[in-house]
């Protein structure tokens, strides 16, 4: 019997799919028009703009033409847009892994200065900062709530509420859709810089939605503002959208490997390869002695117990090329999803590291500190926002278990993101 609490996102996700599926089933869908392409054609979005500008962006920061954004602002603000500031894997998105920063530098072809906000700090300075009157946002989250980006955006607001700077988001589409909830709300002695704030691991927010309960639940206001997107609809997977999808990191190859993010992050905080140093990283999962076919007999009967569907675990060996296992085959599954709605890949990646860690036993790891500058916390605790998780594994709890774990405080949630909706 499903636990009580998980009746209750059901029900929430159910409601909101009754209210607009027909808008989504039976209407041609038109082009999502985003935060950025609104800004670019839309003089009065413009008029919201003060002063002289930075933007917060990225590589996947582009237009519905692939344009990117600084190149864009540089041509209608020639003489205002005076800074640059990046991300985690930088401006350009080349870096690969946690904790390796990429330093302050300056772009030849824009001619401006470029801030890294993943480098000796996360907080913008008042030397950054200076002689700024508006800041832009423009990231493609992937909405999931250990993804980095919007704990930069967050970060950047509470210092521009002391600075009285004004920030506007650009907002664009959560890819894997902005109703699905899942996984457990993150645990205020587990904050970290994978998970600053009480979200669950699959938050159903956009990242001008996330930056709106910042101000409204979370820190300080600042002065806020959030170009939201036309046409988008809450039920559309990133793929209804007509976007170009650009890897907004260096390991988020595809809009299926954003789906099972959701759940292969979490093997991050283990010795289970995650699938970097291959080419579809976080679509696949295993380790060198892992045997996936006689391992897939042993899981296959767990999927009926714990209510999975929507995906294929398909058998496979590869071969990392750098970080975990490098140079050693590995036996594991690339996870094919064969339903967006039913898929539930928070669920699945718990499951699987439950049976990796009684499979494997004492060759099973949990991973060490530090993680992502926290050097004497549990990684894994980080990265679940809680250390109920591991204990669940641990103890091979089940499916109950797992769901009074990710219901509890959910209430609370569901009732503060439901003001912030902006779609």
């Amino acid at each position: 019997m499903s636990h009580p609490g998980y009746v209750t996102i059901s029900r929430l996700i159910k409601s909101e799919l009754g209210q607009k599926r027909n808008d989504i089933m039976n209407a041609s869908l038109a082009p999502v028009v985003s935060g950025l392409d609104d800004l670019l054609n839309s003089k009065e979005s413009q008029k919201k703009l003060e002063g002289n500008l930075a933007i917060l962006c990225h590589a996947g920061s582009v237009n519905h033409q692939l344009q990117y954004a600084p190149l864009l602002l540089k041509k209608i603000f020639p003489q205002r847009l005076k800074k640059i500031f990046s991300p985690q894997h930088g401006f350009v998105g080349d870096v690969q892994d946690n904790m390796v920063e990429t330093q302050d530098s300056y772009h030849p072809y824009f001619k401006l200065p470029i801030h890294s906000l993943y480098s000796h700090t996360r907080i913008p300075t008042d030397e950054m900062l200076d002689g700024l009157d508006t800041i832009l946002v423009d990231l493609q989250d992937v909405g999931t709530r250990i993804y980095t980006y919007i704990y930069t955006m967050t970060l950047l607001m509470k210092k521009c509420a002391e600075k009285d700077i004004k920030v506007v988001v650009l907002d664009r589409p959560n890819p894997i859709d902005g109703i699905t909830i899942e996984g457990n709300i993150l645990e205020e002695n587990f904050s970290s810089f994978v998970g600053l704030h009480p979200l669950p691991t699959r938050h159903g927010l956009t990242i001008g939605e996330v930056a709106m309960m910042a101000n409204e639940f979370w820190q300080k206001p600042c002065r806020l503002e959030v170009i939201k997107m036309k046409n988008w609809k809450r039920e559309m997977s990133f793929s209804q959208t007509q976007l170009p999808w650009v890897m907004p990191s260096p390991n988020m190859p595809t809009l299926e490997s954003a789906y099972s993010f959701v759940g292969t992050v979490l093997f991050e905080g283990t010795n289970i390869s995650e699938g970097r140093g291959t080419t579809r990283s976080l679509e696949i999962v295993g380790h060198p002695l892992c045997e996936p076919f006689t391992f897939l007999d042993k899981l296959s009967p767990l999927f009926k117990q714990f209510k999975l569907e929507g995906f294929i675990l398909r058998p496979i060996f590869f071969l990392p090329t750098f970080q975990k296992h490098q140079g050693k085959t590995c036996g594991g599954y690339q996870i094919h999803v064969t339903n967006q709605k039913k898929f539930r890949p928070w669920v699945l990646c718990q499951l699987l590291c439950q049976s990796f860690y009684h499979e494997l036993k004492e060759k099973f790891q949990w991973k060490e500190p530090p993680y992502e500058y926290e050097y004497d916390r549990t990684p894994i605790d980080l990265i679940n926002g809680t250390d109920r998780l591991r204990h669940w594994v641990e103890q091979k709890g089940n499916y109950d278990d797992l769901m009074a774990i990710e219901n509890a405080h959910m209430k609370t949630y569901l009732e503060q993101r439901a003001q912030v909706l902006l779609y």
